[in-house]
């Protein structure tokens, strides 16, 4: 990923932004070193607001800083990837119960667009894509719940694990890319139902089926690598 050189007032806020976003898509990897100096000469700005900045994505968990270390992606563990998982789960399941709540015809349509252009990007198998369109279903529900902190919180969540997501779903086959999207498809259609129970079933399967993932690739407590600063 090529960061994008700064000329905002508030650059602190843009630096954190930057990084938080970078860290969510997955291009940096977990345990990737987070080198002041190098960040600021490619965000074009001085080495303190990408201080402040590593600093608030700490407090985020999306960064570990240690003495003597430095500033690296957080890794996860397979307790903590049960951890952040099962607290996944419940906020899915909640988000999934406003949704539903609200639920318009407009919605249904909104999102089998996206589950269109993901059946188009595992054919292709286009894992880069497919991992782009599989975050921004997840946002779209989001936005539907009308709710800003469940968002940012699931957000968040996910950002944990995103590096290992797109890892693992880099790895599945042509068959598996295709009951991924399967996935989302069978999730629209258990919320348009109007079955609770069974929408939120639905999603808690989904978390379950990315855990598996995450785990059958062997990332998760994983060792530190450098970072993918470029596409």
């Amino acid at each position: 990923m090529a960061l994008n050189n700064l000329t905002s007032s508030s650059i602190s806020d843009t630096v954190t932004m930057e990084l938080r976003e970078a860290i969510l898509a997955g291009d940096f990897e977990p345990g990737a070193r987070l080198i002041e100096r190098h960040l600021a000469a490619q965000l074009g700005v001085s080495h303190i607001p990408v201080r402040e900045a590593l600093a608030r994505l700490t407090e985020e968990g999306l960064v570990e800083r240690e003495p003597r270390r430095g500033a690296r992606v957080a890794e996860l563990g397979s307790v903590e990837l049960e951890e952040v998982s099962s607290l996944r789960s419940v906020l899915e399941r909640f988000v999934v119960e406003r949704v539903q709540a609200r639920w318009q015809p407009g919605n249904e349509e909104q999102l089998r667009a996206i589950v269109g252009k993901m059946a188009e990007a595992a054919e292709a198998r286009d894992v880069d894509e497919l991992f782009m369109l599989d975050r921004r279903f997840h946002e779209a529900l989001w936005g539907m719940a009308e709710h800003s902190v469940l968002a940012d919180i699931a957000s968040q969540l996910r950002g944990r694990i995103n590096s290992f997501l797109k890892a693992a779903n880099a790895a599945l086959g042509q068959h598996e890319l295709q009951r991924h999207v399967q996935a989302h498809e069978d999730l629209i259609v258990a919320i348009a139902s109007g079955d609770l129970a069974a929408a939120q079933e639905s999603m808690s399967q989904h978390i379950d089926d990315a855990v598996t993932r995450v785990s059958s690739t062997g990332r998760e407590g994983g060792q530190g690598v450098e970072p993918v600063t470029s596409p």
